[in-house]
């Protein structure tokens, strides 16, 4: 396997410029450590400007609003206002358009993140003896993103999903075995075998992840100080304050930029170039030390 995942279709990150601040309106989110208030789905954020810009960007981790930093929603926003919708502004369309567009945005955005994950592995040269099905995969879900909003809301986006993930599954067993990651470990280190592990504030400082099954698995507060997790699987995994410091992910698969951002790490931790490395990961941040 390359060192680094290839970077994914520019189209699948978020581009706040060529949407109606979506994701500031359609979703909803409680007071709590991440948000300072609560918001009903389908109000607009009270730091929403009339531009659709958001009012305090800059300075959104200081004011209490940490979840919309970690947050992307790998270009469904763009997706639905100028493709789905054609253009048309909620805020002057109609109120049953707003609503519709409201709906439909998280299952455009279910969809994209999948494109995203498809998109990586027809970029893993191990998994090339699944690229045909991937690729017919691609091209099913890529249709299903242009479907119209009446189609989009009927949509059972769950059973897409698992149609999807059993391509994923099998990708991963195959991008894995080269490292020593096919999933029968039994010791620790390389190629164990975690999914769905509860890892809450688990000390991992310096392990031997190469390779392994991290999907879905619980790193909440992790120190990953040092780990290597080159190779692995981290699709789903929860990096919520995760510590990678001088971590090394290269090679890594189905990483997200939310999943970075929701964590913590350094100048010497090592990404693969299909994510960016988050601006609070500064000395400035003492959250980042």
């Amino acid at each position: 396997m390359p060192d680094q995942i290839a970077d994914p279709d520019p189209d699948l990150r978020g581009d706040c410029a060529r949407c109606f601040g979506l994701c500031c309106v359609a979703l909803p989110f409680a007071r709590s450590a991440d948000f300072a208030l609560d918001k009903p789905a389908g109000k607009p954020c009270p730091n929403l400007q009339g531009d659709h810009r958001c009012g305090i960007h800059a300075g959104l981790r200081t004011k209490g609003f940490t979840g919309c930093t970690v947050y992307d929603c790998f270009g469904a926003g763009q997706k639905v206002s100028q493709v789905t919708f054609g253009g048309q502004d909620w805020r002057t369309g109609p109120k049953d358009q707003a609503r519709r567009m409201f709906e439909v945005f998280p299952v455009v955005r279910q969809l994209h993140e999948l494109l995203w994950y498809l998109t990586e592995a027809l970029g893993l040269p191990a998994a090339r003896p699944v690229h045909p099905e991937l690729r017919q995969a691609l091209e099913k879900t890529e249709r299903l993103t242009r479907q119209t909003p009446e189609e989009l809301a009927a949509l059972d986006v769950g059973a897409h999903r698992q149609e999807v993930n059993v391509l994923l599954l099998r990708t991963s067993e195959l991008a894995r075995a080269g490292a020593g990651g096919n999933g029968r470990g039994r010791g620790k280190g390389r190629g164990r075998d975690r999914r769905g592990a509860d890892l809450i504030g688990a000390r991992l400082r310096g392990a031997d992840l190469r390779g392994a099954s991290l999907r879905g698995a619980y790193l909440i507060a992790a120190d990953l100080t040092g780990a290597d997790l080159r190779d692995a699987d981290l699709i789903g995994a929860d990096l919520r304050d995760a510590d990678l410091t001088d971590a090394d992910l290269t090679g890594a698969f189905f990483l997200t930029q939310p999943q970075v951002n929701a964590a913590r790490g350094s100048a010497g931790t090592r990404l693969p170039v299909s994510v960016c490395r988050p601006v609070h990961w500064t000395a400035g941040d003492r959250r980042a030390l």
